[in-house]
């Protein structure tokens, strides 16, 4: 196990980066209300510097009751930046229409861009809900006008020509317990394997994991490996457990002479639905389905997929307004080694923009060197 004193160093990393406070919008929503957000995506730097940022377009809608209640994720896009602090353009978009390639798209829900070893191409992974029945033994249990979520992969040699005609499925289930598939993060291993983390809802919504599939090569098919990588906790994560992104820790510091090391930033929440609070009893924010707080956890990398939580009683990442919910972290380190983070926060009005915090590279060795 890792010592307390590196394990504390690991959290203040962590809220020094998703910090609440100097959290900037980049990217609104389509509107401020509740229901409305921009995010559920990833953040990369291309060897030429410039930035890309991919997410999905989500509007006000219900999913426990079925679509009828609103359009939901109805368009997923990607925006570039010669830098964080400069605006970001949209330069590739996609309609439900756009990706319905086997079947009709309910909803566009999360993804991830993933750069090849060598720089020379691109990946896209995008979950989809799609129009398509549940197992017969289970037809009962679906909501009128709800889908099933599996996750698609498309290529490209660079972001501009990501291309519709290599969509292809390539994580799925029909078992109950595992029925729903979305939020790919995808990232490459040492020994050249491509991990495949997501998260996973089974037929009763009564809970969400995250599962992991593996591609050993390029051009191999992705195999299920498991069902649940981070154990789901006991109070604030009881719910849910949802990991959004693998965070390398550099070998600087304290950590230098140590075996390689990630952080996991990851959603929790303490129930799907929200619930009444103990008025006589100290409020707090809960978490609940859509809006999920924030975790971290760690793991030796020559042990992944074993990972260890840190934030076990309580939540790191809570935004200061509405509900508090604060997730979908994505986080990678600048080609001046500078650390960048985006994640959706609540705001006051209760929409849920993509926020951006960059701690600087001196920042970050004083945090690791400790």
């Amino acid at each position: 196990m890792l010592e307390k004193g590196k394990v504390d160093q690991l959290r203040e990393l962590g809220l020094r980066l998703i910090d609440q406070h100097k959290a900037r919008v980049i990217i609104p929503a389509f509107e401020q209300n509740p229901g409305y957000w921009f995010g559920g995506g990833n953040i990369i730097q291309e060897k030429s510097g410039r930035i890309l940022i991919c997410g999905r377009y989500r509007n006000a809608g219900d999913s426990t009751t079925g679509t009828g209640a609103g359009e939901r994720g109805l368009e997923f896009a990607i925006f570039e930046s010669k830098a964080i602090t400069e605006e970001f353009s949209k330069i590739l978009s996609f309609s439900k229409k756009d990706l319905g390639h086997d079947s009709e798209i309910v909803s566009i829900e999360g993804g991830c861009l993933l750069q090849d070893a060598q720089a020379e191409g691109i990946e896209l992974f995008i979950s989809t809900e799609k129009r398509i029945a549940y197992p017969k033994h289970l037809i009962n249990f679906q909501k009128p006008g709800t889908g099933v979520w599996t996750v698609d992969l498309l290529r490209g040699t660079n972001a501009e020509s990501i291309d519709l005609g290599t969509i292809e499925t390539i994580a799925s289930s029909r078992e109950a317990n595992t029925l729903h598939i979305k939020d790919p993060v995808a990232f490459h291993s040492p020994d050249g394997s491509t991990e495949l983390l997501y998260c996973n809802h089974p037929f009763s919504w009564s809970s969400s994991n995250t599962g992991l599939a593996r591609r050993k090569k390029e051009g191999d098919s992705f195999q299920h490996f498991s069902d649940s990588v981070l154990t789901r906790g006991n109070s604030w994560d009881v719910a849910c457990s949802r990991i959004t992104e693998r965070l390398q820790i550099p070998k600087i510091g304290s950590f230098a002479g140590i075996p390689n090391l990630s952080l996991y930033f990851y959603d929790g929440a303490e129930c799907l639905r929200s619930l009444d609070q103990n008025p006589q009893a100290a409020k707090r924010p809960r978490g609940y389905s859509c809006e999920e707080l924030g975790g971290l956890a760690w793991g030796w990398d020559d042990e992944f997929p074993k990972i260890n939580p840190i934030s076990t009683e309580f939540p790191l990442f809570i935004s200061p307004h509405s509900t508090g919910c604060s997730r979908y972290v994505s986080s990678t380190f600048l080609q001046n080694e500078d650390l960048l983070a985006t994640w959706q926060q609540s705001q006051p009005d209760g929409s849920q923009p993509l926020v951006a915090n960059q701690l600087e590279k001196s920042e970050v060795h004083r945090i690791l060197s400790n």
